[in-house]
């Protein structure tokens, strides 16, 4: 995971915990269970789910407003929405194997809008899916007469400690009704309070904790943003590995904190046209960070 430059965005790149989480979510799409990933803010949870639903991509081919609970919206008896035909979009290609509905719990969250939220997005999906293999067969305009193919094997539900029993019962019956695998990912002691509501708890199959970035990752990952700041660590230069040690021990791999601190250190390097990231500048970034 890295950041570029020109947009201020997270470029994603795997981790080791990345991959492991998409083995967790891999069981759990396989075998239709419900499993529950927990670890500290800004550790990469929620970046890691977007990136292995595919979801900044999949986001932009979604209509305006998303379907229906069943999936249809008609106009001459058809479905509106092209996504492929709108210039810059992703390939049909790049949509073919995506199978995974990624979905923030919001804060108020009654049992009718999570139905409502995580239906549509199961039909859009769907949709997409299905659209994408008609590109695939030379056709742009198709009819489904009948309810869209259920394409979504798996549903990750973010910030799922917001959850009340109601949205966690509503959850549960979507999961007993559909044939998905479901995900509930949320922060430290989400698997303890889960464990209240038995009839969701006793449905669990698979546990993970999503753990911060090691130290190689650390040093891996600051490699790679350094060139993006047009420097590059020198491993024989005691500037540079003083700079590196201090933003590891500052950090301690946590991503989001990662991220805050580099912006930082460019922050102090543009505004006194320095060209070399010392420890110094690393702790002039640190004093201006509210850390907890």
């Amino acid at each position: 995971m890295s950041e570029e430059p020109e947009t201020k965005e997270l470029v994603f790149a795997p981790t080791k915990e990345y991959l492991r989480f998409g083995e967790f979510c891999d069981a759990c799409r396989k075998y239709h269970y419900v499993g529950i990933c927990h670890g500290v803010p800004g550790a990469g949870k929620t970046r890691s789910a977007q990136e292995y639903a595919k979801w900044d991509m999949l986001s932009p081919l979604f209509p305006e407003e998303l379907f229906t609970l069943v999936g249809r919206r008609y106009l001459d008896d058809q479905f509106p929405h092209k996504p492929f035909s709108v210039p810059g979009s992703p390939a049909f290609t790049e949509v073919l194997s995506c199978r995974t509905v990624y979905y923030t719990a919001p804060v108020a969250a009654t049992p009718s809008r999570i139905e409502r939220e995580v239906m549509a997005l199961s039909a859009t999906l769907s949709y997409l899916v299905e659209a994408a293999e008609q590109a695939s067969r030379g056709k742009d305009d198709f009819l489904l007469a009948y309810r869209l193919p259920k394409r979504a094997e798996l549903v990750i539900v973010d910030e799922a400690q917001r959850l009340k029993m109601a949205g966690l019962e509503q959850l549960r019956d979507l999961y007993d009704r559909g044939n998905f695998g479901l995900v509930l990912m949320g922060q430290p002691g989400l698997e303890k309070s889960l464990a209240r509501y038995p009839q969701l708890y006793s449905r669990v199959g698979f546990a993970h904790q999503f753990h911060v970035l090691s130290e190689e990752e650390t040093r891996w990952l600051l490699e790679q943003r350094w060139s993006h700041l047009g420097m590059h660590i020198r491993v024989d230069d005691f500037t540079d590995q003083e700079a590196l040690a201090a933003i590891v021990r500052i950090t301690g791999g946590n991503f989001r904190v990662i991220h805050r601190l580099l912006m930082q250190i460019e922050r102090i390097l543009e505004i006194n046209h320095l060209q070399a990231v010392t420890k110094e500048v690393v702790e002039k970034a640190r004093e201006k960070l509210v850390l907890g």
